[in-house]
């Protein structure tokens, strides 16, 4: 799915609204970075919901990197359906910024159940590039 330009009709996981080929794709393919924190945020909500793992740790900021990601990253992709994204806000993170913070919920179903992954994010830029650094994360039973 990520390199099938064909299917224009096919719907973003991030629930933005537009096509896959036009949202996500060209940040997860390397075709086009996320001018935004939330854009990076989204397109990492994705990345999750495709299981895109070399995405995931590539737009993860270097310092915050560990050896294991890449197989705790698989293993969570490979057990959890995620299914609704909700932005609740933003700071920064503008074409124009260096840092920035996305606050969300996500859905999510695990083999532990139903549950909303509410985060509040922090981006950064490296190398002139989005990504991703730490975040408040607290999980809420569905």
């Amino acid at each position: 799915m990520l390199t099938d330009d064909k299917d224009m009709e096919t719907r973003c996981p991030c629930g933005s609204g537009k096509p896959f080929a036009f949202c996500c794709q060209p940040a997860l393919t390397g075709r086009k970075p996320a001018p935004t924190a939330e854009a990076l945020m989204r397109s990492r909500y994705s990345a999750f919901a495709l299981g895109a793992i070399d995405y995931l740790i590539e737009t993860t900021a270097s310092r915050k990197r560990s050896p294991g990601d890449a197989e705790l990253l698989a293993e969570q992709t490979q057990v959890t359906t995620w299914t609704g994204l909700e932005i609740v806000s933003t700071e920064q993170g503008g074409t124009n910024d260096t840092t920035g913070m996305v606050e969300f919920k996500a859905s999510f179903d695990s083999p532990e159940g139903s549950a909303i992954l509410h985060e509040r994010s922090n981006f950064e830029r490296e190398n002139g590039l989005w990504v991703y650094t730490d975040g408040e994360v607290e999980l809420i039973p569905a």
